[in-house]
């Protein structure tokens, strides 16, 4: 993710994201080392984009929304 210098309100969703990676993939689990920690990451990013809910799109998965607007 890439974002303007500057840009407080790009910024801030990057770092929401960043925040979100931390808590709920990174450190979420023990893992036995990175290897093990980044095959992780394809499947947390697909829970991530198809069935996580989140507040900023009412409750609802980016793929939920993407398909309402795509109607």
């Amino acid at each position: 993710m890439r974002t303007r210098p500057y840009t407080p309100r790009t910024n801030g969703k990057a770092e929401q994201f960043i925040q979100t990676l931390c808590r709920e993939w990174a450190y979420a689990m023990a893992f036995q080392n990175s290897e093990e920690r980044n095959r992780w990451l394809p499947r947390f990013l697909a829970i991530y984009n198809r069935l996580r809910k989140h507040s900023a799109l009412g409750w609802r998965s980016p793929q939920q929304r993407l398909i309402e607007l795509l109607r």
